[in-house]
Order: C-alpha cells, then structure tokens, then sequence
C-alpha cells in the first residue's frame, strides 16, 4: 500500500488525540464510530462516540432562566471497550494500559482508505524492562451495516505469563463532546439492561429519553493464542480472500467461541447498571501470542424487517463470521464503491482528496438510501451543529449525483418527507408554500436555537440564523440538478414538482412590491454571510434584498413556471388539486422572477440593501491584535461591538452565485432581472468581497476558489490549499475535532469534477469549460451520466479524454467550447481543450434556459 491511500499518525499526543479521533472514524452511511482507542474513556484527550444516521432526541435545557429545547444527534453506548493488564509469572497484577500510561514507548496508527480499516500499534514497557505490543486492527462493515469488528493481538517480549482482557459494552454515555454545550441537558439515554449469554455474548438495550428510540447492542468475544496472533492485517489493498491452507498442512488456529483459555478461575463477567463486560485471562509468553476478536452488532427500533432489536442484535453476532471473513467481506464492499466514484489527482493533493471522499462515504453510502435521513453538516464523527442538517447537500449533492444517484435521491426524499413541515411554518409566518427550516432534524421543525454563546465574552445571544430561508432555494436547486443530471424525469414531475412549486409559492409570497423602485423586494432575511443578522441600531432582526437570497429565488420562481408548464396535463391537474395551486400563481412567479431587486453600490454587487452605507473595518488593525480572525464576529461582541456595522463577511455571500451557476447562466439571470453582469462588474465585485472577508466558515476557501479559478487563476489555488487542509489541520482551531465538515469536504471533490471541468449536465449532455489550474492540471474522474455508469474523463494539459464504456444505450453528447461532439458507447476520443477565456461572461445576450430532462 502506498502512502497515497493511507493516512498515518507516529507517536501519541494528548492534545491531538480528538482531531485524530474525529479524522479516524469509520462508518458505513448507517452507524460511525469515532477513531477513539479502545482502552480509553471519555476525558479531556480521548472521546469514544457512536452515533446511527437519524437517530435524534430532545432535552430541555435551562439557560439564562429560560427553558430551551434542542434536539441532538444521540451519543449511543460505546462498544468498543477493550482494557487489558499484564500479570507476569511471579509478581502481582499490572495497571490497566492506555496510551495515556507511562508505560508507553511506542504508539502510531494508520487509517487505511482503500480497505476501510483503521490499525494501531502501542508498545508498553514496564519497571522491570518487560515489554506488551499490542496491535489492533477495526472495522465498521460496508457491506453489513449493522456489524463492526475490532482484532487485537498481544505479543509479549522479554516475559512469561498471562494478559487479562475485560471487553463490553458501556451505555453509561452522555452527549458531551461540544465544549460550549456542556452545560447544557446531555444524558440523552434511559431503561439500560444488560445481559450475559453462556456462550460469552454479552448484551445491552436502552432508549432515548424522548424520541422513544430502542437500541440494542451485542458483542461476542473470541479468544486464542498461538500463531494467528501474528496475522495482525496490515494496511493495505487487503481485497483478496484468505488463501486456502496447501494440502497437508496443518490448519492455522482461529480465536474461538467460549470461555478461552482462563488459568485464572475468577469471575467471567462484570455488570453493572449501565454496562456489560466479559473477562478473558490467556496464557501470553514470546513463543505464543494471544488474540482477541470482538465483533459488534447494532439494532434500533427503527430498522425494517426485525421484531425484537435486542433480539435481533444477539441473532446477528451469533452468526457473523470470524475477524478474517469480515475484513474480506468489508473490503471488497469498499471496493466496489471506489471503483463507482474514481477521482484521481496526482500527489498531496489527490491524498487529502481521497481522505474526503472516503468520509463522504461512510457518511453518506448506499446504506443511506435506504434511510430516513438527510446531510448532517458535520458527518457522523462528533456532535457539533448537534448533527443538525442544514443546506450543505448543496455541496454533497453535485457530487453524488454523477456517481451515486440513489444516495441523492434518497436525501431528497428526506426533504420531501418533511415537505408538510416546511408548508406547516410558512403558514404559521403568515406564508404559502413551503419554508424550510435552517436547522433541520427527526420531524423537520426548525431546530436553530434561539441563543448561542460567545466562548469569546461568555455571553448567550440571540441567534437569528433562522432567517437564512434561501435553504429553500438549496433544496430546489438540488432537485433540478439531481434530475439534469440522472434525466429521472418521473422523481421531477411528482416529488420534485410538489417541493419547487411549493418552495417558488414561498418566495412569490415573501416578495413585496416597491413602488418607488418599481421592485419586488424581499425583507428580514439573512444571507450564506451569518455575520449580518441587522441593520446597527435597529430593534428588528434581518435585512433587505439580499443578494443571493434574491437572485435564487428568481431563479426557483423561473424553473417552477418552466417546469409547470412543461408537465404533462395529467401530471398538472394532480399537482393542482393536491395542494391548491391557484392557475394564476405561475403567472405571477414569471412576474416576480423578472423584477425582483438587486442592490448595487459603487460598480459592484451589493450584497444587501445598505452594504455600502456599513462603515469600513481596520482589517490590518484586527489581524496585528488578534491573528486569527476568522471569528470576528465573537471578537468585536466581546469588545462590546457588533460586525453588523461593518463592510466585513463571515464567508462568501454575493460570490456563492459563481459557484452555483455557470457564468452564461449566471449573466443569464442578471439579464432576466434587467441587469448587465460582464468580465468587468463580475471581477470588479470579486475583488471587493475579497478585501472584506475572513474567512470564519470551511466553506469560504471552498467558494473562492471555485470563484477565482475562473476571474483570478492565479489567487485560486491559495484558496484551494486552505480548503483541502481545513479539517485534516484544524485551521479553525478546534473545530474539527467535534465533528469533519462534510460539505468542505464534498465541496473540494466537486471543486475538482465540476470546478475545474466546468462540467453541467443539462440539454441531454455533458458540457465542458475547463478551467484547471497549473496545480492541478492532470487529473481523472469518473462519472454515471444517466444510463451510463463508468464515463471516464481524462484531463491532460490541453487535451480531455472521454471514454464511454461499451452498452445498448444512446451515444454521450458532449459540448466543448460551442462544439458538439457524439461519443458512441465501447469508444474514446481525445478533445482539445478551449484557449483560454472560455470561462468568462458572454459580452451580448445570454440564456437562462435549462429544459427539463
């Protein structure tokens, strides 16, 4: 295995212990398990969590005297515990080893990216110079999403004797692992009961306080020594089945079901209220290893086709093979999936890319599919944004659409399943249509809190993020571009049809008319920036005619009337009598969607109403006090000031426009709206949020190098660096920790398929406008357009190669630089490149027209 699939640590560091942790989890799209060693508790270093797709739950909380709801992703029991001593020949029982002991010499681990695994290697030595390597090798099934596995070896050196494991299951957990939240409700568990089996299956079942949710848990433990605990799984490609032993040989021995070896006579299992462990003492000497495998099995109450979840869970462990038919199973389930979503980047680069994509896809698997689940912001891997879905399938979505369609409709049927919800809170804000909540959860009702706190004065505030409604128009676009990209014409014309009509009813309803501009006007909301929640001195929350938030809502009132009109007359009746569509309101969206505002000030963009009244900020000033000032909002609050006086953005806000449209379809817009967007004002609006940014959100760096690699190639890849780094170095300081940034992450995969390519899939094609960067100019990837699965995209410098595999279906158009070219399934051909320039505003008319599929 090269070091381009693995991703290693050497040497433990405490303080590092929990970004290596959130860095290192693994999952399979239904459970993940954080990087935690197994030998440890939660601690101000180490935090072991386990947490199932969906599974969410309310506590109310008191905070400045007021009682506050919130609904977390649930910490569930940890299953990894596996603690161990030594007692040599002779003398008494040794400490319970950790990495944390003194008795630590040597320490590493390294997650392997193409097998799914995650290896660690420690090395104790004690007083008396006697030495325990301990080797562990775990696993999360991709295959079998209810499983997971964790094979640990002991070797001794130097003495003889025994080691005394203690492996279980701990449901005495908590909802810890966010600084600021601590003290706020976190015990989010109930009902434990633990059980034993005579065959050493151990047990636990509980449920969460409020959502009522069952989980069960069962651990079966195999022990054994001898030779196979040498056959520790390294890293590495690890696809292949174990050979079968040559003839006449004798059999390798395997870890076995019961008791194990047990020179000491003491007690078998320890419970207590809240955890369950079983006890194994095995004979441990430099001639003969011993090895211990565990294997997991997870149930809840809200899996299809079982009764009992305790049950089923006992069931299932039973009957799981052994440590080395999982890990063969495991890894070709992983290598299935790598092969339907090849991306290849060459050096650092392609590595970092590879660890993105790989917790992309333990978030969000094909298990996932099958779920009642949406985009958590911060993956399955720590509870920060208390594992709320916001708008970042607006990052994942592109993505998976071009190689995982099923997943993207699957999140989209989370959206549509809590479509009543949206519907039911614009009609409670005085609305039609449907108004998505910011933060959404198990019911999809508005999750945001009311107050956040300040770490930086200490303060809670109100927290207005809720008036960030463009969600909406992120749920839309998804739609529209699942069914571009997939030509699934039956999902846009039911399911999709019902959210954009209701989300394009929304937006007409919110529009106000202005007659001195002679506008339609949208008030009180809060764009992608976060940082603008008011106008300065002024009692009312939100602001006016911000620009993304307007210019999306064009777009969505624009496709809605297309798409009304398009379907068939059967289809439209329905859609008409489910929700009471008015034969008027298209009208009206076509009306809106050509005169909504855009503010402008002094050549550029305004990102709202008033931006360019705002006081100017001393960037200088604050970067030479402070460094990092990626927060300022926090930094000017503690100071007794507020960023909603200021020229200052949390992130990109106007600039978000260029990463969501093309420039022809984004000049398109500006000019159904009667304005000009050229080279010129495009640049010129650039430079100024550039100056203006710091930059406090993952996804900033994202958004601006997707933006400059087409108005400024050469700043774009700074941009780019900062974005692959943003989670594996913790630029943020903390953050990651708590949780990776799933959509930065899924951003910089599509930065590569879509950034760089200029790749959109509309019209029944596949268009193309490169503009890659000298960094990363020669790269592969590979896409499922509509009923092709493995379309393959080689860029070279200034040549693209397009293979389309062989099959019955339709040839794969392809537009490049205003020429079409047909490629016929079981070819390839070579294409030259566009000079560059290609990727800029059209100088005269531009269309805004994007067919249905």
């Amino acid at each position: 295995m090269t070091r381009a699939w693995t991703w290693s640590y050497e040497g433990y560091d405490p303080q590092e212990e929990r970004l290596r942790e959130a860095l290192c989890t693994l999952g399979n799209g239904r459970f993940a398990t954080r990087g935690a060693a197994p030998e440890t508790s939660e601690s101000r270093s180490h935090y072991p969590g386990t947490y199932v797709a969906g599974c969410y739950n309310r506590l109310t909380s008191s905070v400045r005297g007021r009682r506050v709801e919130n609904e977390d992703l649930v910490n569930l029991p940890n299953w990894l515990p596996l603690r161990y001593r030594i007692h040599p020949a002779g003398t008494a029982p040794g400490p319970w080893l950790t990495p944390d002991h003194p008795h630590l010499v040597e320490h590493g681990q390294s997650l392997d990216l193409l097998g799914g695994t995650l290896s660690r290697r420690s090395v104790y030595e004690d007083e008396a110079g006697r030495r325990l390597k301990v080797e562990q090798c775990r696993l999360v099934h991709m295959g079998d999403p209810r499983l997971a596995a964790l094979h640990t070896v002991f070797r001794a050196q130097g003495w003889t004797g025994v080691v005394e494991v203690e492996a279980g299951i701990d449901g005495d957990v908590r909802n810890s692992g966010v600084a600021r939240y601590r003290d706020l409700s976190n015990r989010h568990l109930t009902g434990w009961v633990t059980g034993t089996e005579e065959d050493g299956v151990v047990s636990l079942r509980c449920r969460t306080v409020e959502s009522d949710v069952g989980v069960a848990l069962a651990a079966r433990t195999l022990a054994g020594c001898g030779d196979e605990g040498r056959q520790v799984p390294r890293p590495g490609p690890g696809i292949e089945p174990e050979p079968e032993p040559e003839p006449g040989s004798r059999p390798r021995p395997r870890p076995r079901p019961g008791p194990g070896p047990d020179p000491d006579p003491g007690p078998r299992f320890r419970q207590t209220e809240k955890a369950v462990f079983r006890r194994l003492v095995l004979p441990l000497s430099p001639d003969s290893d011993a090895v211990v495998d565990k294997t997991v099995a997870l149930h809840t109450t809200r899996d299809p086709a079982i009764g009992s979840p305790l049950r089923a869970a006992v069931a299932e462990v039973r009957d799981a093979p052994d440590f080395s038919r999982l890990l063969s199973s495991h890894q070709r389930a992983w290598a299935d999936l790598w092969r339907q979503v090849r991306l290849e980047v060459p050096g650092e680069a392609g590595r970092v890319l590879r660890l993105h994509l790989f917790h992309l896809l333990q978030t969000l698997s094909p298990h996932t599919a099958e779920l009642d689940v949406g985009v958590p912001a911060r993956g399955l891997h720590g509870e920060a944004y208390r594992g709320h879905v916001f708008w970042d399938e607006l990052f994942v979505l592109p993505f998976l659409n071009l190689h995982l369609p099923e997943v993207s409709r699957g999140l989209l049927d989370y959206r549509y399943r809590r479509l009543p919800a949206a519907c039911h809170a614009a009609h409670e804000a005085g609305r039609a249509g449907a108004m998505y909540p910011w933060q959404s959860a198990d019911d999809g009702h508005e999750e945001t809190q009311e107050l956040h706190l300040n770490p930086h004065s200490g303060r809670w505030l109100p927290d207005r993020s809720r008036l960030q409604h463009h969600v909406g128009s992120a749920v839309a676009y998804n739609v529209w571009q699942y069914c571009q990209a997939t030509g699934d014409t039956e999902y846009l014309h039911s399911k999709g049809a019902e959210m954009l009509v209701q989300i394009a009813r929304f937006w007409a309803d919110s529009a106000e008319w202005d007659e001195s501009l002679a506008r339609y006007r949208i008030r009180g909301v809060v764009g992608p920036d976060e940082y603008h929640d008011a106008y300065p001195d002024t009692g009312s929350a939100g602001l006016d005619d911000n620009t993304y938030t307007n210019v999306t809502a064009a777009w969505v009132l624009s496709r809605a009337t297309e798409l009304y009109r398009a379907l068939p007359e059967a289809r439209r009746r329905r859609l008409l009598d489910r929700i009471r569509l008015g034969r008027d309101e298209p009208e009206r969206w076509e009306d809106i969607s050509r005169r909504l505002h855009v503010p402008y000030h002094r050549g550029v963009i305004s990102q709202f109403a008033g931006y360019g009244e705002l006081a100017e900020l001393d960037w200088e000033g604050y970067r030479r006090r402070y460094e990092d000032i990626r927060r300022l909002d926090r930094i000017l609050e503690a100071e007794g000031d507020t960023v909603n006086r200021y020229q200052a953005s949390k992130q990109a806000d106007v600039l978000m426009l260029g990463y969501l449209f093309s420039p022809q379809e984004l000049a398109g817009l500006f000019r159904r709206l009667g304005h000009v967007l050229d080279d010129d004002i495009w640049r010129a609006t650039v430079d100024y949020y550039l100056a203006r940014t710091s930059h406090g959100s993952t996804l900033s760096s994202l958004v601006h190098a997707w933006v400059l690699a087409r108005a400024h190639r050469e700043e774009a890849w700074r941009y780019c660096e900062e974005a692959l780094i943003g989670d594996v170095a913790d630029i943020q300081g903390g953050t990651t920790e708590e949780g990776i940034h799933l959509g930065a992450m899924a951003g910089t995969l599509d930065f590569v398929q879509r950034g760089m390519t200029g790749l959109e899939t509309r019209d029944r094609a596949l268009w193309l406008a490169p503009a890659t960067l000298p960094q990363l100019s020669k790269f592969g990837i590979r896409v499922r357009f509509r009923r092709h699965w493995d379309v393959d995209l080689s860029f070279r410098a200034q040549r693209v190669r397009i293979a389309v595999p062989g099959s019955s279906h339709p040839a794969v158009r392809v537009v490049l630089g205003g020429h079409t070219h047909v490629i016929a399934p079981g070819t390839a051909r070579w294409l030259d490149l566009p000079q560059a320039g290609h990727g800029s505003f059209p100088p005269g008319h531009a269309r805004c027209d994007c067919p249905a599929p």
